[in-house]
């Protein structure tokens, strides 16, 4: 395993700090706040720690203020319910006592029942693509010096896109994106850290697709961006070590928010997760 993904790993091993509460210690990527998919992650971890014999199915979490990077951050689970079969918590993420995410987290035992799935996509492999990495280096001598650790920094998750955007000169496209994304290593046989990371994953490059038909990005002058909030439902098992699919399209856009739908497939077409997400983009008036 890479020492990058060993980190990543470990960041998912919350500290227990009394009946229910969880610490989990934060990491910057080089964006100014605390990655949103981070929270995602730990929040969805510290809610498998008052389970047993049930897989996480789905997830809804509100992201409420920015994160600090640099801080600790602290889960409390509540126990809503454990039924016969399905079993909810909400969980809340905190940084010197203010809340910056709530959520909640439904379980199920394992179940035989009905089986479809719309196929995958058609797509390169990842690869003929280049790296997200790769694509940043070529910008760096066109950006302010500011942008260049965020551009740089080598991250867990490698990131392959399908048509990637430019983000100094974005041209109007379709409302659709896909990438290929993988962990950097190997991982442990744990099926519940694979879907904690993949909700970790499934936050990169989301937002955008609600820019796309609008011939802007994060970089251009004015626009303010943020996640509001993120849905994941896993359907079946995964593997973060290998490369999956996430194709991505955006039905809507309005006053001032982006709606952004998810599918993540792995390399064999097995359609193992879906997400969604409601985005801030914001052009703000020069000045403001």
């Amino acid at each position: 395993m890479q020492d990058i993904t060993r980190e990543l790993v470990e960041l998912m091993d919350l500290a227990p700090i009394g009946d229910d509460h969880f610490q989990g210690q934060s990491e910057d990527l080089g964006f100014p706040n605390l990655f949103g998919g981070h929270v995602l992650g730990q929040a969805l971890m510290a809610s498998t720690r008052t389970i047993e014999g049930r897989m996480p199915h789905s997830m809804h979490a509100y992201f409420l203020r920015p994160g600090n990077a640099r801080a600790p951050i602290d889960y409390e689970v509540q126990r809503v319910r454990d039924g016969g079969s399905f079993s909810v918590r909400r969980v809340i993420a905190r940084q010197d006592g203010k809340e910056i995410l709530t959520g909640s987290v439904s379980f199920q035992v394992e179940e035989e029942g009905f089986e479809h799935q719309m196929d995958m996509p058609e797509a390169p492999t990842p690869e003929s693509l280049r790296t997200e990495q790769e694509l940043n280096e070529e910008l760096l001598d066109k950006v302010p010096e500011k942008f260049h650790e965020q551009l740089t920094r080598n991250r867990p998750i490698e990131i392959r896109p399908v048509d990637p955007v430019n983000p100094l000169a974005p041209e109007i496209k379709p409302p659709q994106k896909q990438s290929w994304f993988r962990a950097q290593g190997e991982l442990p046989d744990d099926p519940i850290l694979h879907r904690c990371l993949l909700a970790y994953a499934s936050d990169f490059a989301f937002l955008g697709t609600s820019l796309n038909p609008h011939g802007v990005a994060f970089m251009t002058p004015n626009m303010q961006v943020a996640s509001l909030d993120h849905a994941i439902w896993f359907h079946r098992d995964l593997r973060m070590d290998d490369w999956l699919l996430y194709h991505k399209d955006s039905p809507s856009a309005s006053e001032g928010r982006g709606f952004n739908r998810g599918s993540v497939y792995n390399r064999e077409g097995v359609l193992v997760a879906s997400t969604a997400q409601e985005a801030l983009i914001r052009r703000r008036k020069p000045g403001k």
